[in-house]
């Protein structure tokens, strides 16, 4: 099994613990959970979250005033914790799926038990759905200030994949003091994620949901490249992402339109 790639995420558990001794168990959850939501309670309780979290109705009524609409769909942020289950696909992803240096280690190293809590980014995640595709940046803009007004280290990614996905994120860095195995605490440093993305994109996220993360837990196949396999899932829900941003595209220029007065 060596180097037989795991297709699935069964397969990827027995590779663990054979290759890297790594057994994945109830114990493995339980403390996956007390970690997470550590993080969590400690990033909600931060000067940086109630800032953010106060200063969405300012966001929203400056951006009213500069575009004429509001900002977000909902004025209220959430955190999310990770549930372990896709904690665990995201490290096979990681280490196989995204692997282009199989039965090697990843460009990165093995994300393991020892290194996963600061290699995984989103462990605790919030998300801003905006009305429209300017709302995106503006709330980059937003988040970075506050970041360099508190002294936290952020990085913004704007993401536009071949399969149709369009979706900023900021990462922000800060450390946090964590269960050891033992009980013990110590300090790690560890990505909080900030997604932002506009209200056409999360409703086709929700509609495909489901058949993002089949297709994420599978090992890809050379086959016929979907873009010409009109009859694949891939085909349509693919080609649905990129006709979306590109809708969107067309309604901000209409609306800049408008508001220049050129068209009715």
């Amino acid at each position: 099994m060596e180097n037989k790639k795991p297709n699935d995420i069964q397969k990827y558990q027995e590779w663990l613990k054979e290759r890297h001794n790594v057994e994945i168990s109830n114990r493995t959850k339980t403390y996956y959970e007390s970690v997470a939501n550590r993080i969590k309670t400690d990033f909600e309780k931060s000067q940086f979250w109630a800032e953010l979290s106060e200063n969405l109705g300012e966001f929203d009524s400056e951006y009213m005033l500069k575009a004429g609409y509001h900002l977000l769909m909902r004025p209220k942020a959430e955190l999310y914790q990770k549930p372990f289950e896709s904690f665990l696909l995201k490290t096979f992803r990681r280490n196989i799926l995204e692997n282009d240096q199989w039965p090697d280690e990843p460009k990165n190293e093995w994300i393991l038990p020892d290194n996963w809590y600061f290699k995984i980014d989103d462990i605790v995640r919030t998300l801003f759905v905006v009305k429209y595709l300017d709302g995106v940046e503006f709330m980059i803009d937003k988040i970075q200030c506050l970041c360099k007004k508190h002294d936290i280290a952020c990085t913004p990614s704007l993401e536009a994949k071949e399969e149709g996905y369009y979706a900023a994120h900021v990462y922000i860095k800060q450390q946090f003091e964590i269960p050891k195995p033992t009980w013990d605490t110590e300090r790690v440093e560890v990505s909080i994620e900030i997604q932002i993305t506009t209200q056409l994109q999360e409703v086709i996220r929700q509609l495909l949901h489901r058949y993002y993360e089949e297709r994420r837990q599978k090992v890809k196949e050379e086959d016929l490249k979907w873009q010409w396999n009109y009859r694949s899932d891939e085909f349509g829900a693919n080609y649905l992402g990129h006709i979306l941003h590109y809708v969107e595209g067309m309604i901000m220029e209409i609306r800049d339109r408008q508001k220049k007065g050129e068209m009715l």
